[in-house]
């Protein structure tokens, strides 16, 4: 008999220990449940200048063409939003080569911009970069080992990127390929398409207006006299206004939650009529662009 009694107690401090694993195991699932996804945006700046530039302005010379880097970020943080619609963007990484890792006026201006990193690899005597794939490998890997991303967009094209994207994965995360549509052919290493988790290509329509060619013209129309940052803002907030007449406050209550970033193709709207009421290109000019948005954002969250 007591054999039987101590077989039925342990039965029951079986089933209760189970009961509480099991009741464990819930909690830790309901608050997983609970974690945003985190995703993130690698770019190697080295092919987007040449992809973008050749696919725009017809030559991958950086000296041929302006980037507007910032409004591209942008455009690629609100494509980012759409496609990752249940996360929240960690932070973009963008990778370039620098001589002996100083950064020149144009990284430093990148920098500067909210949720950008910039990492800088070597730039040697052929202005071919060094130990870029590398520091995108050693983020990618560090990142999702440490659980800080879900999903990774990587903008490239080198087949030595392969070992970052296998390094992601090992740990769990997905990794996302952007391209650039090129001319002809390809260019973007096809081992490297083999190993991401899924694949999207920008076209020209996407890139046409944060690329412009170098012209003797293009110098000539900025050669007035440079608005202050107060002039461009006071732009920005009479753009903002006549944005709110037009469009009203439920339009605006579907922007606010993305400051302070705005859509691709509001931001261009911005660019454009600001520079038309200036009369004076903000292209390539990031603290005056910089100064429109605040004085569009400001007018905005003022009236709501």
């Amino acid at each position: 008999m007591n054999d039987d009694f101590a077989g039925t107690d342990a039965l029951a401090a079986l089933g209760a220990r189970m009961d509480r694993t099991n009741e464990l195991l819930q909690r830790m699932l309901a608050e997983v449940a609970k974690t945003p996804s985190t995703h993130a945006i690698f770019v190697d700046a080295g092919y987007l200048y040449a992809a973008a530039g050749r696919l725009v302005a017809g030559t991958e010379d950086r000296r041929a063409f302006d980037l507007d880097a910032e409004g591209l970020i942008e455009a690629l943080i609100d494509r980012a939003r759409t496609i990752f619609a249940d996360s929240r963007l960690l932070r973009v990484y963008w990778y370039d080569g620098a001589r002996r890792r100083i950064h020149t006026a144009e990284q430093q201006s990148i920098a500067e911009l909210p949720d950008v990193k910039v990492r800088l690899g070597n730039l040697n005597a052929n202005n071919q970069q060094k130990g870029v794939d590398s520091l995108i490998r050693s983020d990618l890997e560090s990142l999702a080992r440490h659980r800080a991303i879900s999903d990774a967009s990587l903008i490239g094209g080198d087949e030595d990127l392969v070992s970052a994207v296998e390094a992601a994965q090992g740990y769990g995360a997905r990794v996302h390929l952007w391209g650039i549509e090129a001319p002809e052919g390809r260019n973007q290493a096809e081992p490297l398409l083999w190993e991401v988790d899924s694949q999207r290509t920008f076209d020209l329509e996407f890139f046409k207006p944060y690329v412009s060619r170098r012209t003797a013209a293009s110098y000539e129309a900025s050669a007035g006299a440079r608005p202050t940052r107060e002039d461009v803002r006071f732009v920005g907030a009479q753009i903002a206004a006549q944005w709110l007449g037009a469009r009203g406050r439920e339009a605006l209550a579907d922007l606010l939650p993305g400051h302070p970033y705005l859509p691709g193709p509001v931001d261009q709207d911005l660019l454009v009529e600001a520079e038309g009421l200036l009369q004076y290109s903000l292209r390539g000019q990031a603290d005056l662009r910089r100064a429109l948005r605040d004085g569009f954002w400001g007018h905005l969250q003022a009236q709501y």
